[in-house]
């Protein structure tokens, strides 16, 4: 764990720290001690010089007295005196604080000697002073004794005592120095040696844990430049500690989410546009047909208005003139009436087309079905249709299966469908026109296919026949009020039954119905 990778690394610190600390501790202490020894030393050998120079002074000054009588000098004796005896005293003091420092052994005979010492300048100051006192003795046994005083107790005795004090508190100093010396050449080597281990070993530590904590976050790094980018596939490698592993999981993770987000947006985003481009379509579709059927609506008011007004204008025509006349045979009377309710009934068979197609559209269309053989129907319409027209513009032939089942509808109005299509070929077929009728059961259902070999329907038009305000171009020419196709789907619709129709121009049409075998039908 990366965790505990730091923690090491930080006590491998702490522990270098706590030797450097330790080292400049010590080095302290022991600097202070060895500074406070050398010190001590140092004044030692100060004040034993000192004591040399102010003793060899002090001889000097009592030998003056011994020529110059006992009153010369005595100032300057006396203050030489207390120097000494303050030096001493400083003497023995510090040699007391240098043998608890360094012990008996390294400073033997310092503390006696220094007594001795001490008792020898009392031995050759009171031997001065027997001497001066003594002056009216013989010159042979004063010279004697000034001799020794000179050349034994001093020149032998005293220096030799002082000449041993000095060298000893030498020979200490140097000790001490040496031994500084010594402290400071094993701590600088430490130091080097320290440097030289904890050095190399802090900067590969560092190193190291650089490189442990550098791979998992470049990583992440790119993990997270990639996402920005918009590469949702981009996943971070595992491996490595707990912790980025962790991080690794949580940032992968937060990937799979995003690219599923992406991915369902993406999917809402086609499919919104597909719907849209459906509703699109749609509404165009709705728009066309709004179009086609608003313009049909006006084609048809004008066609329906020019329908109406035709009867009407005979109607009117016929009353206006009989009417001029001032006198008519009862024929011309029969006539004028003959005319008028043909037009009557001209406008009677519209107004109930219109009156149907309403019904229709209200879903208020009424038939009265019974069980019967749809094939008497069929034979029955074609007499009919045969009978109108001559065999030189119309030529009929029918296919009826002999096993059709009885089925349930409205005869009146499927003869009224036939006639319709059989009309509409009449019409718009050609003069030499054949139309072939075939019926034949399909599943649970009739079908009943009228095909014609005339002129055919336009392909921009097949998708609109049976439109209630729809009238193909050519057939504004013709007969009819156009409602006769919309009147047959109506119809059919009502038998839930179907009607379609499929034509090629030059090729004639073929109009297929569907009525189905049982079934409930509106009343």
């Amino acid at each position: 764990m990366y965790k505990r990778k730091v923690i090491a690394f930080a006590g491998l610190i702490s522990v270098i720290v706590m030797l450097t600390s330790a080292l400049v501790v010590a080095t302290t202490q022991i600097t202070r001690t060895n500074l406070t020894q050398n010190n001590i030393a140092q004044a030692l050998l100060n004040e034993h010089i000192l004591v040399s120079g102010t003793s060899y002074r002090l001889f000097k000054q009592l030998t003056d007295e011994l020529i110059f009588g006992k009153d010369a000098n005595q100032a300057e004796v006396r203050n030489k005196s207390a120097i000494i005896q303050q030096s001493i005293a400083k003497i023995i003091e510090l040699e007391e604080r240098q043998r608890q420092a360094l012990g008996e052994e390294a400073t033997q005979g310092s503390v006696e000697d220094t007594g001795a010492l001490a008792a020898l300048l009392d031995e050759i100051i009171s031997e001065f002073r027997l001497v001066i006192a003594e002056q009216n003795r013989s010159q042979l046994q004063q010279r004697e004794k000034i001799q020794r005083l000179l050349e034994v107790t001093i020149d032998n005795r005293f220096r030799e005592a002082i000449n041993t004090a000095v060298n000893r508190q030498s020979k200490v100093v140097a000790s001490l120095n040496a031994r500084i010396e010594t402290l400071s050449q094993s701590i600088l080597w430490y130091a080097i040696l320290l440097a030289i281990f904890t050095v190399p070993l802090v900067f590969l530590g560092a190193h190291w844990l650089l490189s442990v904590l550098y791979q998992p976050l470049d990583s992440i790094r790119d993990g997270a430049e990639a996402v920005a980018q918009g590469n949702l596939n981009h996943r971070i490698s595992r491996g490595f500690d707990a912790e980025f592993d962790a991080i690794a999981a949580a940032f992968n993770s937060m990937a799979d989410e995003l690219a599923v987000q992406r991915d369902k947006a993406q999917h809402s985003t086609r499919e919104l546009e597909y719907q849209v481009s459906q509703r699109t379509a749609e509404l165009t579709h709705a728009n066309r047909m709004l179009q086609n059927n608003d313009k049909a609506r006006r084609e048809f008011l004008a066609d329906i208005s020019h329908e109406l007004r035709t009867p009407l204008s005979i109607i009117r025509g016929e009353a206006q003139v009989t009417l001029r006349q001032t006198s008519i045979s009862e024929e011309d009377y029969q006539s004028t009436l003959q005319t008028v309710l043909e037009q009557v009934l001209n406008l009677t068979r519209l107004v109930d087309d219109l009156l149907m197609i309403a019904r229709a559209e209200s879903g208020a269309l009424r038939i009265v079905p019974r069980t019967l053989d749809i094939r008497e129907v069929i034979e029955s319409t074609l007499e009919k249709v045969q009978s109108l027209n001559s065999a030189d513009t119309l030529s009929l032939s029918s296919e009826i299966a002999q096993s059709l089942p009885l089925i349930s509808c409205d005869p009146d109005r499927i003869a009224q469908v036939l006639m319709i299509l059989l009309d509409n070929a009449v019409n718009y077929g050609g003069e030499t026109l054949h139309v072939n009728v075939r019926a034949e059961r399909q599943g649970d259902a009739v079908l009943i296919r009228l095909s014609d070999n005339g002129r055919g329907i336009d392909a921009d038009a097949l998708p609109f026949i049976f439109d209630r305000y729809f009238r193909a171009a050519d057939a504004r020419s013709g007969q009819g009020s156009g409602l006769g196709l919309a009147i047959a789907k109506a119809i059919i619709d009502a038998h839930h039954g179907s009607i379609n129709a499929s034509s090629s121009p030059g090729e004639g049409t073929c109009f297929t119905i569907v009525l189905p075998i049982t079934g409930e039908h509106r009343g």
